[in-house]
């Protein structure tokens, strides 16, 4: 085991993350839209409302209102059911309660001092939030806490046994309970960014090919690309969120065009988005369709996001008609044939790959600089010939993975090889 993963904890990650901001359950989508364009992540954890006021939770009761994390996925897929399209204006005057899929065990609050193996094992097993209360300001290095104190925070030992030295690394009683209500969420990401700064601790994992470390998770979902874009939304898994759009080959393999992701949609046009996904195919979808090259048209709707207040354009959708674009979703503009070569509409549509022999911090390297949650994984002799996907639970479980024993030279005893100190 790394001891990079022994002498860190979740405190040392926190640092400079500003303050959660809670989206309540009975906000409406328009407001969630703001609140996902104004995030770091493509998704927005969702809560209950306190029951009162000013009131002093406890962890339990805090757990207790988390619901669910909502993301861009979802909120496309939602705009795109037939009474959305229908009537803009009450599909963003929704609640949320009715859009994002309860799941309480997607966010669990942690102690600022719980050791960062035991976040990574968290989030191996399903937890994309770790909830960190922001009262304590670090001071010091984090192996004197997480060593002589066995993972206990400060705030849990007696102040009278303690040292000078740990009395100054305390928190003041003043600051702490000012800060007593305060969070900060870590995500998945965070914890890849903070690990890529230590590679050579995680030395010769880092190095090795996302194949030999079992890294390729191959029970992903896809759609054929002369398919109906919805259908991607009828197959969305947990994680990570996002849906292959494949062309089926004449050697019964398949080839990625494109993906239908919540990472792909983040920050872009909703409501045209939505129209696409419930119009397209799916390799319409994910190529754009360029203004002259399609005879489909939809209304002339939009989301003013740069001003802050999220209103259907021309009064919630005028009857006005215009011609389709990939423009109008984020998406480069492409041609609208599924035959094209994938030179010809590379950009934000095109998938995130890499090889089966692509090294692991390659490939963590890929996710961080792209903001994705994943990356498809293609066999080493082709470009495009899809055989799975790497997200962030993959990663998690292959940094963590025990190195293999080195057995030695058949006939070479290993005998008087002993270091000694």
């Amino acid at each position: 085991m790394a001891s990079v993963f022994l002498f860190h904890v979740v405190g040392d990650l926190t640092v400079g993350k500003p303050e959660m901001v809670e989206l309540c359950e009975t906000e409406t989508m328009e407001a969630a839209i703001k609140a996902i364009g104004e995030s770091m992540e493509c998704g927005i954890p969702v809560w209950k409302k306190k029951s009162h006021v000013g009131m002093v939770e406890n962890d339990e009761m805090r757990q207790q209102r988390f619901v669910g994390i909502l993301n861009s996925l979802d909120i496309v897929a939602f705009f795109a059911k037939s009474e959305c399209l229908e009537d803009h204006d009450k599909a963003l005057k929704t609640p949320v309660s009715d859009v994002v899929v309860p799941n309480n065990s997607l966010l669990r609050q942690v102690d600022p001092a719980t050791r960062l193996i035991d976040a990574l094992e968290m989030m191996k097993h399903g937890v994309k939030r770790l909830l960190v209360r922001k009262s304590v300001v670090w001071k010091g290095m984090s192996k004197r806490f997480s060593v002589i104190y066995s993972g206990k925070w400060l705030k849990n030992m007696d102040t009278s046994g303690s040292s000078n030295s740990v009395a100054a690394n305390r928190p003041s009683s003043s600051s702490a309970t000012s800060n007593r209500d305060k969070f900060c969420c870590l995500s998945r990401e965070d914890v890849i960014r903070f690990l890529i700064g230590c590679l050579g601790a995680l030395a010769p994992i880092p190095l090795s090919s996302i194949s030999s470390l079992g890294a390729i998770n191959t029970n992903y979902q896809f759609v054929e690309a002369s398919s109906a874009a919805i259908e991607a939304t009828h197959k969305l898994p947990e994680d990570p969120s996002a849906v292959a759009v494949v062309e089926h080959t004449l050697e019964d393999q398949y080839k990625i065009i494109g993906e239908i992701s919540a990472s792909k949609l983040w920050k872009c046009d909703y409501l045209a988005a939505a129209w696409a996904l419930a119009n397209l195919s799916a390799g319409q979808f994910v190529m754009g369709v360029e203004d002259n090259a399609s005879s489909r048209s939809l209304p002339d709707i939009s989301i003013n996001q740069t001003a802050g207040n999220n209103n259907v354009a021309n009064g919630g959708g005028s009857t006005k008609l215009k011609k389709f674009s990939s423009r109008s979703i984020g998406f480069s503009p492409a041609s609208a044939s599924l035959g094209v070569s994938r030179s010809m509409y590379r950009g934000r549509s095109a998938p995130l790959t890499c090889k089966v022999t692509s090294s692991l911090a390659a490939v963590m390297a890929q996710m961080l600089s792209h903001r994705a949650t994943h990356v498809w994984v293609t066999e080493d002799e082709s470009d495009d010939i899809l055989v799975g996907v790497v997200g962030y639970a993959d990663i998690m479980a292959a940094v963590t993975k025990q190195p293999a024993p080195i057995n030695p030279a058949p006939g070479r005893s290993t005998e008087g090889n002993e270091i000694h100190n």
